[in-house]
């Protein structure tokens, strides 16, 4: 069918409207619609979709004749049929519409509209594309289609001997058929009978259709303003006068379609990959890849990976958690805390001004107890181990993204990327490109960016203040509502109540500021991600990609701001610049700087990373779970009185949630953010990677059951790798090292405790004649004159909560009644020196490791690369030989027409 060459456009000059994002100088919207079109129609000369009446087959993918695929879909809601009174915006709305679909009919594509069954006022209108639109795009987008079958013979794996055991975890190929191999190239017109094509209805699949007509949706145009066009389905959708445009499902998930001929992809999905009974096995990413495209596809395979490197992290941390368990018997220090000979009998100073009393240090057992769970040598091991993971996970990642390259046909995806409309949209100045010599247009100038850039960075910027400021008033909620539990909460120092013994002030401050903390962050999350789609739109990038990467930088950088801020400050922070109770530290000159209990934060880190990581996966899985399934509830509920009625694919369709533009960016963010915590705070929570493991087997079938029974089949989109988020696993991974060598030397009480057990423990600094952990707790605890407390009145606080003299605090300083009393001792210094060597001893060895394994795994495989340089040169052979084949048969035509012409003229001279 040949495409129409005229285009309607309404004139509109004296009309206000307020759909100023998709404007298009007209010059410029020619260089990328593909169609040649002649002088601008008048208003009345619409070409409209024909109506048909719905034909009962519910399981039908196709119009009404059964011959012509339904490739898209769009609904809107029939303006005549409105209740309401805004007669002049719904007749422009109709107007603009109608323009729209006679554009894309005049572009070559074929639609037919029907009523809904269920409410007579939606209109769906099917789109399907005819082969020389196919053909004509697939050449404009530069898509690779098959030349012949791949003959390839793939080597066989290390794992072969293994496929009895392996085989289990397998998907069944008899129910999901592997995908036939092929070798591919882009698309060219002139060149058709280079490719593989046995059946013009199949050679291009479902996803490539649906990814060419949204193609051209997003590039029609149905509005001209002054010499302005606006174009778009994504400006028509979201300005209401289109209430949705989808791709079909191809069956229900529930049941496989009454058509024979349908492969029922959707039912195969969630049967062997979204149900629960197939939670133990392997996902199959071939299908998904073909169903919903290669950017969903990549996800899953990436989030399917990362998720089996877990298994090894979880049973490591398992390992060391166990360590700590069964050796918390031998944790002497803390034996000493609970002991009521020695922590019933030390009297610890007041943490705050005139409302806290003096204290037992043995109020504080349990919390000894469970620190011992963690702050064990074990920690060490696995610190150092998880340094090393996280480079194998992503130099391997590496690896199996560059065979998904290959075998998905994505290795030069980047030379086939179109720009995006909006970009487009803007392209009005006129520059000569530097290598090509010849004009072309861009949006703004270097200034212009240059401008653009640094307003994005300000308020980038300004919301990253934002959430430091929320920091610090969770700090000041923390000082003053210590004073607070501490006054309220039991003063008797028996230790036989259990609330004493179990709800501390410092735990009742800690699990409250966490809970706050939790959901300051949930309430910043949500508006910043608003604000970051603002910012990112007003900085116009130019392809999808580009989109989503800038984008991604931009939300990741608030996210770790907002999501570790809060543990930053308890591992590095808190309880490290407090003076000593004659000189204390004051926050704004009115907060005095809260302390760690008397065996460190580690603990109150630990319980911060339990709750956000536990409320953060709540959460998410109610958002993912519960909200669409109750949104689509609610749907059903209100056409209720239609259920009895059969209803077509598109109408079921329509009833399911959007995803969304961004529906994958947000699963990606919360798999990052995890990833942050497993990593940069591993050494405070050993148990971190077996959490992860748990929720990630979860969220995989999650996002399965989520995309293939709730939500609307997402729009197939072309993608290479994971984009942004590989170097923001590199620089988190780079870090991690830093923050768990600073977690252990700053944050435990590790260096401390091997000072003390190699040097003060015995002479010259110790009394013991052997190494030992004995008088641990004595020895790291500093005495104070009770006399010398001060405060603003120059009178002592604390002559009524106590007849003492002296009283202890967590510190390493000299007596009273020393010649240098309440300064640092020996052993802070010593301390000290024994932490950053430790930090550098460990950065080294780790970092040396890690680039190491970096350069002796190289990111593609021989492998692989032997295959794609294979398939290259056999690709560039077959259409070499083809050529030549073309040019040999025009050649002997050509021959023999000369022959038959000197024939015919020997013949004329004989006679």
């Amino acid at each position: 069918m040949q495409m129409m060459t005229r285009d309607v456009l309404l004139e509109m000059e004296l009309e206000e409207d307020d759909d100023d994002d998709g404007d298009i100088v007209l010059e410029n919207l020619e260089q990328t619609i593909v169609s040649r079109f002649g002088s601008l129609e008048s208003q009345q000369d619409f070409r409209t979709p024909e109506f048909e009446e719905f034909n009962g087959k519910s399981d039908s993918l196709f119009f009404n004749d059964g011959q012509r695929r339904i490739d898209f879909v769009l609904v809107y809601e029939d303006e005549s049929r409105k209740e309401t009174n805004k007669k002049g915006s719904n007749e422009k709305q109709r107007r603009k519409r109608r323009a729209y679909e006679s554009n894309l009919i005049c572009d070559g594509l074929q639609l037919e509209a029907t009523r809904s069954i269920l409410d007579d006022k939606l209109v769906f209108v099917k789109v399907h594309a005819p082969w020389e639109v196919l053909c004509t795009y697939a050449e404009i987008m530069h898509i690779k289609l098959p030349l012949k079958p791949n003959d390839l013979k793939t080597r066989s794996s290390a794992f072969d001997n293994f496929n009895w055991f392996t085989k289990v975890l397998q998907v069944d190929e008899s129910i999901i058929k592997p995908e036939q191999e092929f070798f591919t190239a882009p698309f060219e017109k002139n060149r058709m009978n280079d490719f593989y094509i046995q059946d013009r209805d199949t050679f291009f699949n479902p996803a490539t259709r649906s990814r060419i007509v949204y193609f051209i949706l997003s590039r029609i145009k149905y509005q001209v303003r002054d010499n302005v066009k606006k174009f778009g389905i994504n400006k028509l959708v979201s300005s209401g006068i289109y209430k949705a445009a989808f791709p079909l499902h191809d069956c229900n998930f529930s049941s496989p379609s009454e058509d024979l001929s349908c492969p029922n992809e959707r039912y195969l999905l969630y049967r062997e990959w979204a149900h629960p009974r197939s939670i133990y096995k392997k996902q199959p990413l071939d299908l998904i890849r073909k169903y919903y495209g290669e950017k969903i596809g990549i996800y899953f395979a990436w989030l399917g990976y990362y998720t089996q490197m877990l298994l090894l992290a979880a049973v490591v941390g398992v390992a060391c958690f166990l360590y700590g368990y069964f050796n918390q018997n031998n944790c002497t220090w803390s034996k000493e805390v609970c002991d009521p000979d020695i922590g019933g009998k030390i009297i610890m100073c007041p943490q705050c001004d005139k409302l806290c009393p003096f204290w037992k240090l043995n109020i504080t057992c349990e919390s000894s107890k469970k620190l011992c769970l963690f702050d064990s040598f074990g920690t060490l091991v696995f610190a150092v181990f998880m340094g090393v993971w996280v480079t194998l996970f992503l130099e391997f990642w590496k690896r199996r993204q560059a065979e998904l390259e290959y075998e998905w046909d994505t290795v030069e995806l980047q030379q086939e990327e179109q720009p995006r409309p909006e970009y487009e949209a803007r392209c009005t100045h006129v520059v000569i490109n530097e290598i090509t010599q010849e004009e072309e247009r861009i949006p703004f100038t270097t200034w212009g960016k240059c401008i653009r850039i640094t307003l994005c960075a300000s308020a980038v910027f300004f919301w990253i203040l934002l959430i430091v400021a929320s920091v610090i008033g969770i700090i000041v909620y923390r000082l003053s509502v210590f004073i607070v539990f501490s006054a309220k909460l039991p003063k008797n120092l028996n230790g036989t109540d259990p609330i004493q013994k179990y709800l501390t002030p410092q735990m009742a401050t800690s699990i409250t500021a966490s809970l706050i903390s939790f959901i300051i962050i949930m309430i910043l999350n949500t508006i910043y991600e608003k604000v970051a789609i603002m910012i990112t739109n007003f900085e116009l990038p130019r392809t999808q990609t580009d989109y989503e990467n800038s984008l991604t930088m931009k939300m990741f950088l608030f996210q770790f701001v907002n999501y570790y801020s809060s543990c930053f400050y308890i591992a590095f922070f808190k309880g490290k610049f407090v003076g000593y109770p004659g000189d204390p530290v004051y926050w704004l000159g009115k907060y005095r700087n809260e302390e760690c209990d008397p065996g460190g934060c580690l603990l109150e880190l630990t319980t911060q990373l339990i709750i956000i990581m536990g409320g953060k996966a709540i959460w998410n899985n109610i958002q993912e779970v519960l909200l669409p399934w109750v949104m689509n509830l609610i749907g059903r509920c209100r056409t209720v009185s239609g259920a009895e009625k059969k209803t077509p694919r598109w109408e079921q369709d329509y009833h399911l949630q959007p995803m969304g533009k961004l529906g994958l960016f947000y699963e990606y963010l919360e798999m990052i953010i995890q990833f942050g915590f497993v990593t940069l705070f591993v050494a405070s929570f050993p148990l971190a990677p077996l959490l992860a493991l748990v929720n990630n087997i979860l969220e995989i079938r999650v996002d399965a059951w989520k995309l293939t029974t709730q939500y609307r089949r997402m729009m197939p989109e072309k993608a290479q790798d994971i984009g942004a988020w590989q170097p923001i696993m590199q620089g988190i991974a780079i870090m991690a090292v830093v923050t768990n060598a600073m977690i252990i030397a700053f944050t435990s009480d590790m260096i401390p405790r091997l000072v003390y057990y190699w040097s003060f423990s015995v002479p010259p600094y110790g009394d013991h004649p052997h190494y030992t952990m004995e008088g641990y707790i004595n020895n790291t605890l500093s005495y104070f004159n009770i006399a010398d407390f001060k405060s603003k009145s120059k009178e002592n606080p604390y002559t009524e909560l106590g007849d003492y003299t002296t009283c202890r605090y967590r510190d390493f300083r000299y007596p009273p009644g020393h010649p240098q009393e309440y300064k640092h001792n020996i052993y802070y210094w010593h301390v000290i020196a024994a932490k950053l060597a430790f930090i550098i001893v460990m950065e080294h060895i780790i970092y040396s490791v890690k680039f190491f394994i970096s350069y002796t795994i190289p990111d593609v495989s021989k492998s692989t690369k032997s295959k794609i340089r294979r398939e290259k040169y056999l690709t560039q052979k077959l259409l070499h030989e083809n050529h030549l084949k073309d040019m040999t048969k025009n050649m002997g035509v050509i021959a023999e027409r000369m022959i038959a012409v000197v024939d015919n003229n020997l013949r004329l001279k004989s006679d």
